[in-house]
């Protein structure tokens, strides 16, 4: 059996990556030459008299051998060795982020010890510059490189991993529904496998073809997979799972097993071997420490700011709403906030003035379930209301609520709602400040169901932290210039 990658019996299906990866060396190595430019633009107007000292025209040439050559090359290998190039790190989530990062300080760490070890006098403001600017380019680049991505893999359907599903049909169709839920995920199953055959008259319906009685690496050859998914635990025996790895070997063919843990984050699994069993380990959600106070005080520095250099546009706004509609412009209501406690959320108001004493006369027409109530087109929002709506405006004022401490920039939303009708799963979204975004609000706001609603909540108060936050604001953006299901 061969061990080397240079020596597969069969060419890797799964190799949009390589392409991709390409472009991601290519922009990285740029994003390096750019930082270096942008830092020698600056001490260019610092020093502008270097040109006629021979020392400082000497240092000067150094720096640019440096800034072209050294850094960007440094970087290159810096950002490979911290795991930034690993296809399962690319494309989806917060993990290529936290790699770039992390590449970021073992940069600086290795500017420092250079510096140190060659007695070399830095500009510490010239490194700062070099390494922020870097990282900045780093982060553009690669986002842009992932919108084109997700636009390959939403419309062609191209650069994603085409699965076999292996497992019971209840099992298998579980992993299909989270798999296609998202396309840009990359996970595309074609067809099914089960590992035994149906009992009689036991009905088998999928609406991918469904396979029995094959040899999986015959299969996966035959459907053009390059992928196969192991779902659930009774889907194949430890020794048959076993030796289809062995089976795997030098084929390019990818093996993945699906736990029966579900929405946890790669960070809260490890895998623990004990004399050859390999134990999943579980964390248990961090929702406080460190990480929880980083949080808080990011929130209020951010409502501050946010409120002082939108406050021209808030008054623009509350004049409008004033003239277009009689009435206040803020709307106040009462929402039930972090662990049961009730606030008073802040929000342009996008109603007539008598929107609560028509709400009964509407309730059969809601459209929506569990504690949500949603009307495509609400006849008691005015007009300037539908488009604040449209491009989620009417939230700003809860800055107001970030900065006095009963909500957070990210987090589950706020719901009108008295705190005994949180029963069962839902209380558990109030063991975090509520948010004027969140994890529901980029995977459809209106448009999802109240049940996957609070699936996305409780993922989120499970699975939280800071990139994760970083994350969700990023692509808050994208979703609201879409306004995609607001109303």
């Amino acid at each position: 059996m061969p061990r080397s990658v240079f020596a597969r019996t069969g060419t890797p299906r799964a190799s949009w990556h390589r392409p991709y990866v390409g472009w991601l060396v290519l922009l990285d190595f740029l994003a390096a030459l750019a930082a270096g430019s942008t830092a020698i633009t600056l001490f260019e107007k610092a020093d502008a008299g270097f040109r006629n000292d021979p020392v400082l025209a000497g240092q000067v040439s150094t720096f640019l051998l440096v800034a072209n050559v050294g850094v960007p090359l440094g970087w290159v290998l810096l950002l490979w060795a911290c795991g930034a190039y690993q296809r399962r790190a690319l494309g989806i989530g917060t993990e290529e982020l936290t790699r770039v990062f992390r590449a970021t300080l073992a940069m600086a760490a290795t500017v420092s010890f250079l510096a140190f070890a060659f007695k070399k006098d830095l500009s510490r403001m010239t490194v700062v510059v070099v390494i922020v600017a870097m990282v900045l380019y780093t982060l553009l680049g690669r986002f842009v490189a992932r919108l084109v991505l997700h636009r390959f893999r939403r419309k062609g359907r191209r650069a994603s991993q085409r699965v076999l599903l292996v497992g019971t049909i209840s099992d298998a169709m579980a992993v299909y529904t989270v798999a296609s839920r998202n396309p840009a995920a990359g996970l595309r199953p074609v067809a099914i496998h089960l590992p035994s055959y149906p009992r009689a008259g036991e009905a088998v319906s999928a609406p991918i073809p469904v396979y029995v009685g094959w040899e999986l690496v015959p299969l996966v050859r035959e459907i053009g997979a390059d992928t196969i998914a192991v779902c659930g635990p009774a889907s194949l025996e430890s020794y048959e799972l076993r030796k289809l790895a062995w089976q795997l070997e030098g084929t390019g063919l990818d093996l993945v097993v699906v736990p029966q843990v579900t929405d946890v984050t790669g960070p809260r699994i490890h895998v623990r071997p004990v004399e050859g069993l390999p134990l999943l380990n579980v964390e248990e959600p961090t929702i406080s420490g460190l990480s929880l106070l980083t949080k808080i005080l990011l929130d209020r520095i951010a409502a501050l700011v946010g409120l002082v250099l939108l406050s021209p546009f808030l008054i623009g706004i509350a004049i409008a709403i004033r003239l277009t509609d009689r009435g206040p412009a803020i709307f106040r209501q009462t929402r039930i906030g972090y662990q049961g406690k009730a606030f008073r959320v802040w929000k342009f108001r996008t109603m007539y003035v008598d929107a609560e004493q028509r709400l009964e006369a509407l309730r059969d027409q809601n459209e929506s379930d569990g504690l949500l109530f949603k009307i495509k087109d609400d006849p008691r929002v005015t007009g300037i209301g539908r488009w604040l709506r449209a491009l989620s405006i009417d939230e700003l004022p809860q800055l107001v609520n970030v900065l006095m401490g009963q909500m957070s920039l990210v987090g589950p939303r706020p719901l009108p709602t008295e705190d005994d009708a949180y029963q069962g799963d839902v209380r558990r979204r109030l063991l975090v400040r509520p948010g004027i975004t969140g994890l529901w609000q980029i995977s459809g706001r209106s448009d999802i169901s109240w049940e996957e609603a609070v699936r996305l909540d409780l993922y989120y108060v499970d699975n939280w932290s800071l990139a994760y936050d970083l994350g969700i604001l990023w692509r808050t953006v994208s979703v609201v210039l879409a306004s995609r299901g607001a109303y």
